[in-house]
């Protein structure tokens, strides 16, 4: 078990880059051969170093055991050496401090040769030297290396930056006239082709604010924007919950439409749907406004039928929306509605004649339309298609 004071003498080991466990000694860029080769030299010349630096002899060492110790620090040197040559990659060191160890046992116990023993340290400390120089060009190959990987990290980076900001652009414009969802989906898709002008069959809706000409005279411009605002706000909100995509926005209308640029299950119901959300979230709009005697009344008209979608518009400001037939029966059948009716034509019908029940109100002659149109009012729908 270990105590406080246990941790304490092995945090100072770890930080000496001592790790008795493993029986090995760490040091930084090589100095642990340098300074084994030099402690192995000092204890050579110690009688020497100690006579020249004070003037006598202090230190005087048994000869076998100054030799034991000179050539344990040499091989210790040479450890290191071996050691060390894994981060250089080079042998030149090794080999050299290798050569010096064995010629320095070899005139200790061999053949004593006091040039032969300082050409055995000067091969060791060169050995030292040399490692501790690869180490530290190592170290430099390896930083610029790194300052490479981190510019092109960076650039990298920046052009990711670059991308997602365009992305965030992009999605930005998407989102004024796709619905949150749509518009993510569009720009993971990473591909334009949902916007291309194409022909689908879809379900068209729209609505606007009867009397809104006369409440906007008679009240003030802020509130005319308050108004609007609040308006499409609510309207916005339940269009991107039912996922439809919004073709444009026009003062106190608005048209949209299902089923595209994302295919979905039965358009027309779900363009019914969100007409009773717009019609009941529209009652708390004007509610503030008919208590100080302004009347508004709401009108959709829902229509079904193919059309031709894309972006209309210039670079920087286009509008994703739908141009054909069933857009035109929509707008008019939005004008013919009187306040809180939801009017679809007959195609509209069958599609959802299975969930909702309507009021037949007989063919119309509707502005723009060649034909009469046969208009019916939804009454309710029926609870499997809630």
């Amino acid at each position: 078990m270990h105590t406080a004071q246990d941790a304490a003498p092995s945090a100072v080991a770890s930080d000496l880059g001592l790790t008795t466990e493993e029986f090995r000694i760490s040091m930084p860029i090589g100095i642990g051969a340098v300074l084994a080769a030099l402690a192995s030299l000092v204890t050579c010349y110690s009688e020497i170093l100690s006579t020249y630096v004070l003037g006598y002899q202090a230190l005087s060492i048994n000869p076998h055991v100054q030799a034991v110790i000179m050539w344990v620090l040499a091989f210790l040197a040479v450890g290191f050496l071996w050691r060390d040559r894994k981060r250089h990659a080079k042998e030149l060191p090794l080999v050299l401090g290798g050569i010096a160890a064995v010629v320095l046992v070899i005139t200790l116990y061999f053949g004593y040769d006091e040039r032969v023993e300082a050409l055995a340290y000067v091969l060791l400390v060169i050995a030292a030297l040399l490692n501790q120089n690869f180490i530290l060009d190592a170290l430099n190959n390896t930083v610029r290396s790194q300052t490479h990987e981190i510019e092109a990290l960076n650039f990298s980076l920046a052009e990711k930056v670059k991308l997602q900001e365009g992305e965030i652009d992009r999605l930005g414009r998407l989102k004024q006239f796709l619905a949150p969802q749509v518009a993510e989906l569009v720009v993971e898709r990473e591909s334009d082709e949902l916007l291309k002008t194409h022909r689908r069959y879809i379900a068209c809706l729209f609505c606007d604010i009867r009397n809104f000409t006369a409440v906007s005279e008679a009240i003030e411009p802020e509130d005319v924007i308050t108004l609007l605002q609040q308006f499409h706000d609510e309207v916005g909100s339940l269009v991107a919950q039912h996922k439809g995509t919004i073709g444009y926005r026009a003062g106190d209308g608005l048209m949209v439409f299902f089923n595209d640029p994302v295919p979905c299950d039965r358009p027309v119901l779900k363009a019914v749907q969100l007409g009773q959300a717009i019609r009941e979230a529209f009652e708390g709009v004007r509610a503030p406004w008919q208590k100080l005697g302004h009347e508004m009344g709401l009108g959709i008209g829902i229509s079904s039928g193919y059309a031709t979608l894309g972006l209309i518009g210039f670079h920087g400001r286009a509008d994703y929306t739908a141009i054909g037939g069933v857009v035109n029966t929509a707008s008019r059948l939005c004008d013919f509605a009187k306040d809180g009716q939801i009017l679809i034509n007959k195609r509209a019908l069958l599609d959802i004649e299975d969930a909702a029940k309507a009021e037949d109100l007989g063919q119309m002659e509707l502005k723009g339309i060649g034909k009469p149109v046969q208009v019916f009012r939804i009454q309710t729908l029926e609870d499997q298609a809630n």
